[in-house]
């Protein structure tokens, strides 16, 4: 019979965010379906003088969805649900990556709310090398249970032979923070100069599980 021992080690980093993703959502919904294309179309153009005029690349505005479907108000009369059109509805979600600078963030925000244009906006904070942070997480969870292997097998008076079998999920992981809630900016939030923004996101915690399998003698 195989003699074997199973341990299952967790690595733990925290790393500090060099990174902000500003996620974009512009919406609306009109009666006639050639001007909701078309009102999607100037939006974006909108967007991307914005970007522009905030001293970021607009060629790094990237689109993550894209729709437009029909759009219906559900209602109860005598009883009865009915529903009622209200015309078409487009969805454009993006997003754009810059430093983690507060300095860039406040010029964006201050210029989307000159905007006439409603945009719901999410900000995240991350890291440029996700896949460094993700390597060395995994390299922290071998480490512990090598050494939580060999403290058993120390315990239990027996050798730690060859390795038998590695089990990782390789699940994704997601490296980011999110000090601030979602919110809509336009132009009737206007700011007279660029927004002040003061902000120090917290590192990120991240954790991840390898269960090695080890020959013992």
């Amino acid at each position: 019979m195989e003699r074997k021992i199973r341990v299952t080690g967790k690595g733990k980093i925290s790393i500090k965010p060099d990174l902000i993703r500003l996620n974009i959502k512009a919406s609306d919904v009109l009666k006639k379906y050639e001007d909701c294309i078309n009102k999607s179309s100037k939006s974006i153009k909108e967007l991307r003088k914005i970007i522009e005029n905030s001293e970021l690349n607009p060629n790094d505005l990237k689109t993550t969805e894209f729709s437009v479907d029909t759009e219906y108000k559900s209602y109860y009369e005598n009883d009865i649900y009915k529903r009622e059109f209200q015309g078409y509805k487009y969805v454009h979600n993006l997003y754009i990556n810059f430093p983690n600078d507060n300095d860039l963030l406040g010029k964006v925000l201050y210029e989307l709310s000159k905007s006439k244009t409603d945009y719901e906006l999410s900000i995240n904070y991350t890291v440029k090398d996700i896949e460094s942070a993700k390597n060395k997480l995994l390299a922290k969870a071998v480490e512990d249970s090598k050494t939580k292997a060999s403290i058993l097998a120390k315990a239990s008076e027996v050798l730690l032979g060859e390795i038998i079998s590695i089990d990782y999920s390789w699940d994704e992981i997601e490296v980011f923070s999110k000090p601030i809630d979602d919110f809509v900016i336009n132009g009737a939030q206007s700011f007279d100069s660029k927004i002040d923004i003061d902000i120090e996101a917290d590192d990120i915690d991240l954790s991840d599980t390898v269960t090695i399998v080890w020959e013992i003698k």
